[in-house]
């Protein structure tokens, strides 16, 4: 049987990139070699590269995503690993792509990263399944803000942050009434909608789902304890929190806390890594947002997650890489 030839896509348009070429590198080290040649490919906001085994950069033919690595070969991917976390590769704009021009990748589909990368949006979607959230109020950039109002119907503190930005770029926790302004134009640095959301006073905990072998699995559920004031960016990926895995709670919160991570996974029609975020208030479970493309570097929650349930990241990626050929077939 020929090998397949799959591509690690990585890097990205937003501040993210960083965490994404730890995340590919991860990714192309655990692929196994004896069913795969796997390649990787770059993709930033200037430039699409292929790199070569010699770390030459090579341009990508966005007419079919193919490489030229010499005058009379061209070498084509069966599978593209996306592994680019925010704009392009999780937020739908790389997968209608790629569905345009026919190539096969792993992760949700393009309409599944669209959603999800509007927490609003998901948030809406998921009240129908019973999956509760935050109380929130959403404005656009140039609509007015009534301030008062706003406290009256949230109370104090909120959380303001971009609708649609990954990695806990933007947010802030509002505790007086006169921060509140500064906080909404720090948000609308990231995104031109943001939302404000009333305070959950509980833990914060992140669960990793994924379809592995034909069926939703949570890979664990990891308690999050931030050492700033919540799980910022630079709690997220700079050290700055604590991450307890299993999560510090009973047995019966645990199952809930699974029953609803693989109900938003199910509802969405997701596929592929996911972790989502929940705030837990008195055993309930509320959710934050869902994350389709999440951090995969040996320091992220995710690959931590599968170690302990039992789940080697070879075992992980290649689940993700033959689930991809089989849509193909």
């Amino acid at each position: 049987m020929s090998k397949k030839d799959v591509a690690v896509v990585m890097g990205g348009y937003s501040d993210e990139y960083k965490v994404s070429l730890k995340s590919g590198q991860l990714i192309y080290d655990s692929l196994d070699r004896d069913l795969y040649n796997v390649y990787k490919i770059v993709i930033l906001k200037d430039e699409w590269y292929f790199l070569d085994e010699k770390e030459n950069k090579l341009p990508i033919n966005k007419g079919d995503f193919s490489v030229s690595l010499n005058s009379n070969e061209t070498l084509k991917f069966d599978v593209c690993f996306n592994i680019i976390h925010g704009s392009p590769g999780e937020n739908g704009i790389l997968q209608a792509y790629w569905d345009a021009i026919g190539q096969v990748y792993t992760g949700c589909e393009f309409y599944q990263s669209a959603l999800t990368f509007n927490k609003k949006d998901t948030l809406a979607v998921l009240s129908k399944y019973g999956i509760p959230s935050a109380k929130s109020i959403y404005l656009r950039k140039g609509e007015n803000i009534n301030v008062d109002e706003i406290i009256e119907t949230l109370g104090l503190p909120v959380f303001v942050k971009p609708n649609q930005s990954g990695s806990s770029l933007g947010i802030s926790k509002v505790k007086e009434a006169s921060e509140l302004i500064a906080a909404t134009e720090i948000a609308f640095k990231e995104d031109d909608e943001i939302l404000i959301e009333s305070f959950l006073n509980g833990m914060e905990v992140s669960v990793g789902v994924v379809d592995f072998k034909g069926e939703t699995i949570v890979l664990g559920i990891t308690e999050i304890v931030p050492k700033n004031e919540f799980f910022d960016y630079e709690a997220k990926y700079e050290g700055a929190s604590e991450e307890i895995t299993p999560a510090r709670i009973d047995e019966e919160t645990t199952k809930r806390v699974e029953e609803i991570a693989k109900r938003a996974y199910n509802s969405l029609g997701m596929s592929g890594f996911s972790r989502s975020e929940f705030i837990l208030m008195d055993g309930i479970p509320y959710m934050l947002e869902m994350n389709t493309n999440p951090g995969f570097s040996p320091a992220s929650i995710l690959p931590q997650q599968a170690k302990i349930y039992g789940i080697s990241i070879k075992d992980l990626c290649g689940n993700e890489v033959e689930k991809a050929l089989n849509k193909k077939n």
